[in-house]
């Protein structure tokens, strides 16, 4: 079982592409469903105008994910007349299809800790120093670690390392979500308006089909045979 979180993203188009967005999503959820993938809606962005979307990310879980994403992961295109301007000379709209790194929380759980006893050091006397008092405590998955000698106890110290911990293991959650949104904010800015994974055509956003020509084949292995044999 494959988990995955995607974006549609009309970046920073037009409400045009937003109205895309909200079109493709319908498309892209049915499929969803078609292949017995589950999915669950974690944010989206409604567009300007009404029943448009301007970005919207999903969660993905299935076993053929990543075959079904690679019919989808990259740009769209639409080619069609605005729906918001009526006389637009503009046929050809894209939105962006991206997979987003997942960010999952980091929780403190004591098996993930490493303590580690240590001797104290400064003020305390020649008792302090005999007694291996101090506490280094690192948190395994994130690699955030704190050393605590506030205290004789070594039972007291580990307590007070561990609500430290929790202090710095919050920061570094922080970080790491803010990382997937700059990620998010990437995607706005690097939509490529080209080489669409998919095109859409019309009013009723019928997928495009691409007609084989063999005739044009035929003559190609023809002009290759004469070209051979000269």
């Amino acid at each position: 079982m494959y988990t995955k979180i995607i974006q549609l993203t009309a970046a920073k188009g037009p409400s045009e592409c937003a109205w895309v967005v909200a079109k493709i999503l319908k498309i892209f959820i049915k499929e969803l469903i078609d292949n017995s993938i589950e999915y669950k809606i974690l944010h989206k962005a409604n567009g300007t105008e009404n029943g448009t979307v301007q970005s919207v990310s999903i969660e993905l879980k299935g076993k053929q994910l990543p075959l079904f994403l690679q019919s989808w992961l990259g740009t769209i295109q639409w080619v069609g007349t605005s729906t918001f301007r009526k006389y637009h000379k503009r046929k050809n709209w894209f939105i962006g299809c991206y997979e987003l790194t997942q960010f999952k929380e980091s929780t403190i759980n004591e098996h993930d800790i490493q303590f580690q006893a240590i001797r104290s050091s400064g003020p305390g006397g020649q008792h302090v120093n005999k007694v291996s008092s101090a506490i280094r405590a690192k948190h395994i998955p994130t690699g955030e670690q704190v050393l605590v000698s506030d205290s004789r106890s070594q039972h007291q110290n580990k307590k007070i390392a561990i609500q430290r911990l929790k202090e710095k293991v919050a920061v570094f959650n922080r970080g790491e979500l803010q990382n997937t949104i700059q990620e998010k904010w990437e995607n706005h800015l690097s939509l490529e308006r080209g080489n669409p994974v998919r095109v859409f055509v019309g009013s009723d956003f019928k997928k495009e089909k691409k007609t084989k020509s063999y005739k044009t084949k035929r003559n190609q292995l023809k002009n290759d045979l004469r070209n051979e044999f000269r």
